[in-house]
């Protein structure tokens, strides 16, 4: 790291697909992490939603947060469009290549504006927070700590970043003001610093983080005295607790027209959040799938009666005969939440296959991780597997000030002023979700495909670099060594990055660029045996070296990451 010695704040963000939160904890002083509770319009809880509200033509932001989520609706059933709200956006940039499109939400702005509009607002209260305290300036002495779901590419965490930097968060794209987390680890420091006091070293537990677009897994060894080990590569799909309001909006679409949810959404989209968050409130919170005898009832003429508005003269009809009242039984509940729970128990039956350890401990973090039918149903399914299933401690604020925690520790370790080799970073290492490589020439020898002859007698083959489930430290670099000119005058050399969830491929068809390495070649000649080294550890690729092994010459080398999805 070059940061300059002068972070005295470390932030810790938590955006989530529908609530967003911070933390911090200035660097003078030990103490608690401060968990902001003070928002724009309520106070009282760890987060706000993810919901922005634009002016007519979606070029700036009226409001953010809960008063752009139901703030200024009315219950007047008239036909006038309510304010524009955007929310769920988030989805749009991890689901690139991995959601299906119908699953997408439609947005009527480009997803990035979102994310970048949203930053923006939040970083303004950030930096009201903690620029209370004199002779703070942000860019100069605050650390960011971005979480971020654990399926996040190297390149959605590069389109991540440069949202950052155009939300003013950070002063340049590059910066090194800003480091990411993986939500389920930061969960897992968390829980390791405030939850694990009575686990020996060697303990292994789980973190099932279910939050409101992703759930993503992680299952940590405690290796040392607060440090931690990654033992199953981390996984994460899109089964949060978002889907559930989905599939209630579904079975309201299938009574009152898919039309008519299509209608509210485009014109009274608050309306539609406020039915959304009733439901949240009365039956998808407290469900527990014990009482058969559950239903939730909806008053249309208490919650949304703007919908008389919209309905079609047969579910008028319908509506009329039931008093505008939608009676969802016990069995229809449960069928929006078991296509998900499913997905989830199939994740977490997978973590417990890969882990070679005996798991002591699941850690339910994250709203949807307080969802009673949700632990209910793991229990049922793994207690004979687990030792203890348990909700973490303020499951709502654990992936944001484990993110602070990353943060501090990471602080202490460049800046502490005891022997450097006293103070451990609080992750050891990490495992590789991909094999890395890079696209060689090789001469071409008996048995290759014919038709992967190049003209001048070469064959390109894939060079591995690190394999996937490879477990590598975190200040780990891995150095490739014998990489030759093909020409004597090439004054640069160009290597794409691949990955592949393949663990020994032979070729690159198929594969995704991560990125570009670009080493600047200042001599002449073939014989110029270059390496190369990169970083595995971190969470980003943002550097690399190069130096000629013949003469011990440092090469500049820069690696650009690719933040256009392709398969080439």
């Amino acid at each position: 790291m070059s940061w300059k010695s002068d972070v005295r704040v470390v932030v810790g963000i938590d955006f989530g697909t529908t609530y967003s939160g911070f933390a911090y904890r200035f660097t003078d002083f030990a103490g608690e992490i401060h968990t902001n509770k003070d928002w724009e319009g309520y106070v009282g809880k760890y987060k706000t939603n993810t919901v922005l509200e634009y002016d007519d033509n979606f070029k700036n932001v009226v409001k953010w947060g809960r008063p752009a989520f139901i703030k200024g609706t009315t219950n007047e059933a008239d036909d006038t469009n309510e304010p524009k709200s955007v929310g769920l956006f988030k989805l749009h940039l991890g689901s690139l290549g991995k959601l299906q499109d119908h699953l997408k939400p439609k947005i009527p702005v480009e997803f990035k504006k979102a994310i970048i509009d949203y930053l923006r607002e939040m970083g303004k209260l950030i930096k009201k927070t903690v620029e209370s305290v004199e002779g703070i300036k942000f860019h100069e002495n605050v650390l960011l700590v971005l979480s971020v779901p654990a399926e996040y590419s190297k390149k959605e965490l590069a389109i991540m970043r440069e949202c950052a930097s155009e939300a003013d968060l950070i002063k340049e794209e590059n910066s090194e003001y800003l480091q990411f987390t993986t939500e389920p680890e930061a969960a897992a420091i968390y829980c390791m610093k405030n939850c694990l006091e009575s686990y020996e070293i060697g303990t292994t537990f789980m973190i099932v983080d279910c939050g409101g677009g992703t759930v993503d897994l992680t299952t940590r060894k405690l290796v040392g005295e607060n440090q931690l080990g990654e033992i199953t590569e981390r996984a994460g799909d899109y089964c949060g607790s978002s889907f559930i309001d989905e599939a209630f909006l579904k079975h309201i679409g299938s009574i009152v027209g898919n039309s008519t949810i299509d209608k509210l959404r485009d014109k009274k989209s608050k309306s539609l959040q406020r039915m959304v968050d009733h439901f949240c409130r009365k039956a998808k919170f407290p469900f527990t799938g014990e009482d058969t005898d559950f239903q939730y009832d909806l008053d249309v003429l208490d919650v949304i009666k703007v919908l008389k508005k919209f309905v079609n003269d047969e579910a008028k009809e319908l509506l009329e005969k039931n008093g505008w009242s939608i009676e969802i039984e016990f069995e229809e509940i449960k069928s929006m939440f078991d296509p998900i729970v499913e997905k989830i128990i199939q994740m977490i039956g997978t973590q417990l296959d890969n882990c070679r350890d005996e798991c002591s401990i699941i850690f339910l973090v994250g709203g949807f991780g307080q969802s009673k039918y949700l632990k209910n149903r793991i229990e049922e399914k793994f207690k004979d597997r687990v030792k203890s299933i348990v909700v973490s401690k303020e499951p709502v604020a654990a992936v944001v000030r484990g993110a602070t925690l990353f943060g501090l520790s990471l602080y202490d370790k460049i800046y502490n002023m005891r022997n450097d080799e006293d103070v451990l970073f609080v992750l050891k290492n990490r495992k590789l979700n991909f094999t890395y490589g890079i696209k060689v020439f090789k001469p071409f020898r008996k048995g290759d495909p014919p038709e992967r002859k190049t003209s001048n007698g070469f064959i390109q083959r894939f060079h591995r670099i690190a394999k996937r489930d490879d477990i590598v430290d975190i200040d780990s670099e891995i150095r490739i060594y014998n990489l030759c000119p093909v020409s004597g005058f090439q004054t640069f050399a160009t290597f794409y990055i691949y990955i592949t969830k393949e663990y020994d491929p032979k070729y690159c068809d198929g594969m995704e660029v991560l990125g570009t390495l670009k080493i600047d070649l200042s001599n002449n000649g073939t014989d110029r045996r270059v390496s190369f080294a990169l970083s595995f550890g971190q969470m980003e690729l943002l550097t690399a070296t190069a130096r000629n092994e013949t003469d011990g010459q440092n090469y500049l080398a820069t690696f650009e990451i690719n933040k256009e999805i392709g398969i080439v």
